[in-house]
C-alpha cells in the first residue's frame, strides 16, 4: 500500500465514522500519511484525529480511537496504535509479490472484501427500468462486499425477466413511505433497448461497464469472441489461467508464491501485481461512489496486464519446471482468482473454458 493509497484508506475510514454516526465532521480532502515521529511505531502514522478534533467537539484521542478499528478492518492493515495526544501509527502487511499473491489465494474469491460488518446501512431505491435495476443489484452486491448492510426497492415490480433472465434482485417495490436517512437514488442514463436477448452475462456487461452517465450500447458486440470485446477478454484471460493450471498439473508442477520481480523482463508482471494489489481499493472506491463501473474497468486492466504475463508462464521446449515458473503460476492463479471475484460481484459467470 503506497502512501497515496493510504491516504485514501484513513479517509474512508473517517466516511465509515461519519456514516455510521460516530463523529459529526466534514470528511477532509486529504489525509497526511507520514513515517512515524519520536515516540511513534509501525510503518506510517497520521495526525487526522487531531485534525478532526475540534469541529467533533471530541478529544483527539477519543476522535483516535473512534478511527482505529475501521482502519484495523482495511485489507493490508495489521495493526493501528494510538500515541501521544492521538497520532494514529500503522502497521501494514507484507506487500511483497510472493506476500501479496498468498494473500489472494488464501482469500480467494473474497479477497478486497471486509469480513466484518462495519454497521453501514443502505438503502437503495431504483425507478421501474431495467438499467437501473440491474446497476442497483450490482452496487448492493459491492456494497455487501465492503461490509455494509443493503436493503434494495423499486418503483414497481420487476419485470420476470430482469430477475429470471439478468439475475437482478429487488427486495421491496413501491413507493417508499418514509425514506431512511441513508436513501440512494439510483438513476443511471436509461436502457436505449432490451438487454435482455443478449442473455444474463453480456446484457449485465453492456449495462454496468459504461458510467451511469453513459448511455449503454445494447448491440451484440458484447457477444463477439474477439479482442476488441472487453468482456471477452476478462473471462477469457481468467479461462487461460484455469487452462494454465491444468497445462502445468500435466508437466507434473504446482503452484508456489516466491518472488516474481516487476524489472525482470521475462515475466515482466509490474503492471499485473499493481493492478492486483489495487483491487481492495477498487472495491473500496466502487461502494463508496455506488459505482459498479468502477470494477468493470479495473477488471479489463488485470485482464489485460494479465494476458501479457501469462506466455512467460510455462517451460518452453524442453526447458524443466523451475521455482520461477511455479511462482508464475501462482501469480497467475491469482490474476484469475481476482478476474472470477470481480465478474461475480457484478453477477457475471467466470467459465473456466472458453
Amino acid at each position: 500500500m503506497t502512501p497515496v493509497e493510504l491516504s485514501r484508506t484513513v479517509l474512508r475510514a473517517v466516511r465509515r465514522a461519519v456514516d455510521g454516526g460516530e463523529l459529526s465532521v466534514t470528511v477532509p480532502g486529504r489525509a497526511v500519511v507520514t513515517p512515524p515521529g519520536p515516540g511513534g511505531c509501525g510503518d506510517y502514522a497520521t495526525n487526522i484525529a487531531l485534525q478532526l478534533a475540534r469541529p467533533a467537539g471530541q478529544p483527539s484521542a477519543k476522535v483516535a480511537e473512534i478511527l482505529r478499528p475501521h482502519l484495523l478492518d482495511t485489507p493490508g492493515v495489521t495493526d493501528v496504535v494510538v500515541t501521544g495526544p492521538g497520532f494514529l501509527n500503522i502497521s501494514l502487511r507484507d506487500t511483497t509479490p510472493a506476500a501479496l499473491v498468498e494473500e489472494i489465494l488464501r482469500r480467494g474469491l473474497r479477497y478486497g472484501h471486509n469480513d466484518r460488518p462495519t454497521g453501514q446501512i443502505v438503502q437503495l431505491h431504483a425507478p421501474h427500468e431495467v438499467r437501473a435495476v440491474v446497476v442497483m443489484d450490482a452496487i448492493a452486491r459491492i456494497l455487501v462486499s465492503q461490509g455494509a448492510l443493503v436493503r434494495t426497492s423499486s418503483q414497481a415490480p420487476p419485470r420476470p425477466e430482469w430477475t429470471d433472465t439478468l439475475g437482478a434482485r429487488v427486495d421491496a417495490s413501491g413507493t417508499l413511505e418514509a425514506p431512511a436517512p441513508l436513501d440512494v437514488s439510483v438513476r443511471p442514463v436509461p436502457a436505449p433497448a432490451d438487454p435482455t436477448p443478449l442473455g444474463r452475462d453480456a446484457a449485465r456487461w453492456a449495462l454496468l461497464h459504461p458510467a451511469a452517465h453513459d448511455r449503454p450500447r445494447i448491440t451484440d458486440e458484447h457477444l463477439v469472441q474477439r479482442e476488441s470485446n472487453p468482456l471477452f477478454r476478462v473471462r477469457y484471460a481468467h479461462a487461460r489461467t484455469r487452462a494454465l493450471s491444468r497445462n502445468a498439473a500435466d508437466l507434473g508442477f504446482d503452484p508456489r508464491p516466491g518472488d516474481v520481480r516487476p524489472g525482470d523482463p521475462q515475466a515482466a508482471p509490474g503492471v499485473l501485481i499493481a493492478a492486483l494489489a489495487d483491487h481492495p481499493r477498487i472495491l473500496g472506491a466502487a461502494a463508496t461512489a455506488h459505482a459498479p463501473d468502477r470494477l468493470a474497468r479495473h477488471l479489463v486492466t488485470v485482464a489485460d496486464a494479465t494476458l501479457a504475463f501469462l506466455p512467460t508462464v510455462l517451460p518452453l521446449g524442453d526447458e524443466k519446471p523451475s521455482v520461477a515458473h511455479r511462482s508464475r503460476l501462482a501469480l497467475a492463479e491469482a490474476a484469475g482468482t481476482v478476474l472470477a471475484g470481480g465478474l461475480t460481484l457484478l453477477g457475471i459467470d467466470a467459465p473456466d473454458h472458453i
